[in-house]
């Protein structure tokens, strides 16, 4: 009975955990370019994806490292930033963000 209540217990505290979703910008040193995107996943395995060999953008270079992120409660929010930071199309103003200006 206890085993029971005890599994109770971590469901109900998962439930009221909100997952945490990433804007990300990632910086290759070796193809001078950002990245932006969003994930739900861990920071560290979708950093681990990106430096793998794969046909997409960032599959051009291995060196990508995390220079920017901000945490939203839902995928819609982050993809929201994601897509408002894309549309400056502007080098110098993602450089600024990633400098906190």
């Amino acid at each position: 009975m206890l085993a029971s209540s005890f599994t109770d217990y971590l469901k109900s505290m998962h439930s009221t955990i909100a997952p945490q979703v990433y804007c990300l910008i990632l910086y290759s040193k070796e193809a001078d370019k950002f990245y932006v995107g969003h994930t739900c996943d861990e920071m560290t395995s979708r950093l681990q994806k990106h430096n793998s060999n794969h046909k997409g953008f960032t599959g051009r270079s291995k060196d990508w490292v995390v220079v920017y992120s901000e945490i939203y409660s839902n995928k819609s929010e982050a993809y929201a930033r994601e897509r408002k930071v894309k549309k400056w199309k502007s080098r110098v103003k993602i450089e600024g963000l990633v400098r906190g200006g």
